[in-house]
């Protein structure tokens, strides 16, 4: 992966941060927490490729450049930040039964997404053969969603009350 690509990569998700804060309505509380969970998602994410590199499961070349791990982390930090203004919403309407799903999603779409990225652009990287790569890239989405959901409540606080969070059924 190069630098401009690393660049125009999160200024894409830059953008999708921007509408996320826009249509979810986040006050600048939320939008910190949600960035806070993106740089505590960006160090595990980088934690996770470095680890799953190291014993196998798959190939992720880095630019001998001082900086490319830096935008690589701002561009991870930056691409979660977005979702967890997502699963707030989901949270704050649907409870933990819809942070649930959310959980399930992206780690039913995340490891298409990234082999389709890697057969499009094969020198970004490459998977071993098996399930293990499958399982281990779906079980990093899971784990850096619920962690920085999780550092944005910690910041922001629970996302209870308000007109879309979950009514009391009158009886």
């Amino acid at each position: 992966m190069t630098t401009q690509q690393i660049l125009l990569i999160t200024g894409a998700y830059l953008l999708a941060l921007v509408a996320a804060v826009f249509f979810t309505r986040a006050t600048s509380r939320r939008v910190v927490g949600a960035l806070a969970g993106g740089a505590i998602g960006g160090l595990v994410g980088l934690g996770m490729i470095a680890l799953c590199e190291a014993i196998g499961l798959w190939r992720v070349p880095f630019a001998s450049t001082p900086y490319f791990l830096l935008l690589l982390y701002l561009g991870l930090a930056i691409s979660c930040s977005p979702i967890y203004l997502i699963t707030w919403r989901v949270a704050r309407r649907f409870g933990w039964r819809g942070l649930a799903v959310c959980l399930i999603v992206v780690g039913v779409v995340g490891p298409p997404r990234d082999y389709l990225y890697v057969a499009t652009y094969p020198e970004w990287g490459a998977f071993a053969p098996g399930m293990a790569p499958v399982f281990a890239d779906a079980a990093t989405y899971i784990g850096l969603v619920a962690l920085g959901h999780a550092v944005m409540r910690l910041v922001s606080g629970p996302a209870r009350g308000g007109r879309l969070a979950r009514q009391p059924s009158a009886a």
